[in-house]
């Protein structure tokens, strides 16, 4: 019989397979990006129904096969309902998701990325914060974490309001990320920095991305 083992993390997408079951992705803390199944999952009476949809956190016990894991239950902490009823949100999360898969490896350490995306999820639930403004502080420190961030760029002057957030962007602590708001012109410069830093590191097209973006 195999052991079962114990991993925290958020669902970053499912699929369909078969009649019944689902096919997860999850980041986690112990493992860093795996990929499990959901036996029966797709049935509405099934304790796995709603415990595998995306945005969910929580702690999933799972046991591990030659190319995958199965999902065996779920102690969901948090369903981010409130992004579930909003629309816009949802896209938001839905793109962080993607951006999370993105960077994430299997059987890395991928702590402060799970970090990272959950306090992003929280901040799109709080109405004080602008979703822009979410975005770009998610974006520009998953450049961060991910080892590759230049420091301020210089292709063009930046307000003193603007280096200081970037500033603080990179150097907080994930939990104290999200404790401020900016003008809107600074918001337009961190959006312009987020930009220049996706097309010089990441260079990859999200699908989520073109729907935010035809949102306004």
């Amino acid at each position: 019989m195999q052991d079962n083992l114990f991993l925290t993390g958020i669902i970053l997408k499912q699929s369909p397979v078969g009649e019944y079951d689902r096919h997860i992705t999850i980041l986690t803390k112990e493992r860093g990006k795996i990929t499990a199944f959901a036996r029966g999952a797709r049935k509405p009476s099934n304790k796995l129904a709603a415990a595998t949809n995306p945005l969910s956190f929580g702690k999933f016990k799972v046991y591990e096969g030659k190319s995958s894991y199965t999902i065996v239950d779920a102690e969901i902490q948090n369903y981010f309902e409130e992004l579930r009823t909003d629309y816009v949100g949802a896209c938001y999360g839905i793109y962080f998701t993607e951006v999370a898969g993105f960077y994430a490896q299997e059987n890395n350490d991928e702590r402060e990325l799970l970090k990272l995306l959950y306090q992003s999820l929280r901040a799109l639930c709080r109405d004080s914060l602008p979703n822009p403004l979410v975005r770009c502080i998610f974006e520009i420190r998953c450049i961060v974490v991910n080892g590759e961030y230049p420091g301020a760029p210089d292709e063009r002057p930046l307000q003193e309001s603007t280096l200081y957030a970037l500033d603080y962007i990179a150097n907080s602590q994930i939990e104290k990320l999200y404790t401020f708001t900016v003008s809107d012109t600074v918001l337009q410069e961190l959006e312009y920095v987020a930009e220049l830093f996706a097309k010089r590191f990441v260079r990859h097209t999200f699908k989520s991305l073109e729907v935010l973006k035809t949102l306004g």
